[in-house]
């Protein structure tokens, strides 16, 4: 059996396991990685780098600044003073979102999150509302946000890059065009009818350093002042990356390193806020997307679905085939690895039929920035599957009606901002 059809079996097997939750979410990514293993389609270091992805090092970093604003209660305090503005949790979801969607348009999508996801868990504490309500909204605005700008998420450069060879490019608020009414349809869908999809479920976690029922009274005033320092001086770093040349979780990680060394959170505390269970979910399915794009089985499913319109297909039709065919495998590779396999396609596409290669491009970043089904689909979602306690159909019924808003105002906008054949 060639290793692209074993990858193929791996991946059937993930799907199936994921949504039937017969085995944890984390053992499930494990036994995916060992398995392109053992079956020599991966060697051990490619299936086991996504352990020392960015991503993951981001992970535990601000799993580790979280628990401290967390522990020392300034979360609580932040909360507080959110809840005194935003009375109803309807009213918390839309700030939430507003305020995440707007920050993921100027700096990394999964930095925002990051940085926001224990302040929204104090938010959810001080109110009452429960957190599994209010993250799942957060890091759905995360995603929508990323399409604001060029710098939003890591796909819009490589559609860039893509581009640029044959002189052309995007605006740096380009794809602005399409995303911010797909982000203002998100929020109000989820302020109202998508308010009912979103999970209900009790998390509080005895073993979790973001526990509610925590007494912060005999916490000193100069730890909870320096949580919140340190989580600013972190942000302020992820939003002028470019300009002090420290990748962003390398900047979680002097954050996280200074609150243990000041002892404003123990290392055992620092230990104890981050989610294994994370850790292990994401970087084994790293292993599968890996397997995807290397053995090329990706590459079989996009060419298939792109060959069976035949011939000269309708600019409209090949438009939405790029956009479900790029919304589908992003909820099982990351953003970033679907568009990097879909671009130069859609471009060879788009040349062969003499249209504007901007339009279909556009078409494959904002499908492949969907992904909201899944708990793997991007990083922002796979961080809070511990602390909102969610299982993978809570992704599939809150996501999906997402994908179908994305895909409609996408349909409306895209034939008119990026016609196929501009005159």
């Amino acid at each position: 059996m060639s290793p692209a059809a074993i990858t193929l079996l791996f991946l059937t097997f993930a799907i199936i396991m994921f949504v039937t939750e017969k085995i944890p979410l984390g053992l499930t990514s494990m036994i995916v990685c060992v398995g392109l293993v053992v079956t020599k389609v991966l060697d051990v270091s490619t299936a086991f780098k996504g352990f020392i992805n960015s991503n993951v090092i981001l992970f535990v970093a601000m799993f580790i600044v979280g628990g401290a604003l967390f522990e020392t209660g300034m979360a609580n305090e932040i909360g507080g003073i959110v809840t005194k503005f935003a009375k109803t949790e309807r009213q918390l979801i839309v700030a939430i979102m507003v305020i995440v969607g707007l920050m993921s348009g100027v700096l990394s999508n999964t930095g925002t999150a990051a940085v926001l996801i224990p302040v929204v868990i104090g938010i959810a504490a001080k109110s009452g509302f429960k957190r599994s309500r209010l993250l799942m909204p957060l890091v759905f605005a995360a995603a929508m946000g990323g399409n604001l700008s060029l710098i939003g998420a890591p796909g819009n450069m490589i559609a860039q890059s893509t581009l640029e060879p044959i002189g052309l490019k995007f605006g740096f608020f380009e794809y602005a065009i399409v995303g911010l009414p797909i982000l203002i349809a998100g929020i109000i869908f989820y302020a109202t009818v998508g308010y009912k999809l979103l999970p209900n479920h009790d998390t509080v976690n005895d073993d979790s350093i973001f526990d509610d029922t925590q007494d912060f009274s005999s916490v000193p005033q100069w730890k909870k002042t320096l949580s919140l320092v340190i989580l600013v001086a972190t942000l302020l770093g992820m939003i002028f990356e470019d300009q002090i040349g420290i990748k962003l979780c390398i900047t979680g990680c002097i954050g996280a390193i200074l609150l243990i060394i000041t002892g404003v959170i123990s290392e055992n505390n620092a230990l104890k806020s981050i989610d294994l269970k994370t850790i292990f979910l994401f970087g084994g399915t790293l292993s599968l997307a890996e397997a995807l794009d290397k053995t090329g089985a990706g590459e079989m499913i996009a060419n298939a679905v792109i060959n069976a319109l035949g011939a000269n297909p309708s600019p409209m039709l090949l438009t939405f085939v790029v956009f479900i065919l790029c919304c589908i495998m992003t909820n099982f590779m990351s953003n970033t690895a679907t568009t990097a396999l879909m671009a130069p396609i859609c471009l060879s596409i788009a040349q062969g039929m003499g249209a504007d290669p901007r339009a279909v491009l556009m078409a494959c970043v904002i499908g492949g920035s969907c992904a909201y089904a899944t708990p793997i689909g991007m990083p922002a979602n796979t961080m809070v599957v511990g602390a909102g306690g969610y299982k993978f159909n809570d992704y599939v019924k809150a996501g999906l009606p997402l994908i179908v808003i994305a895909t409609i105002v996408s349909m409306i906008i895209l034939p008119i901002a990026f016609p196929f054949f501009p005159g």
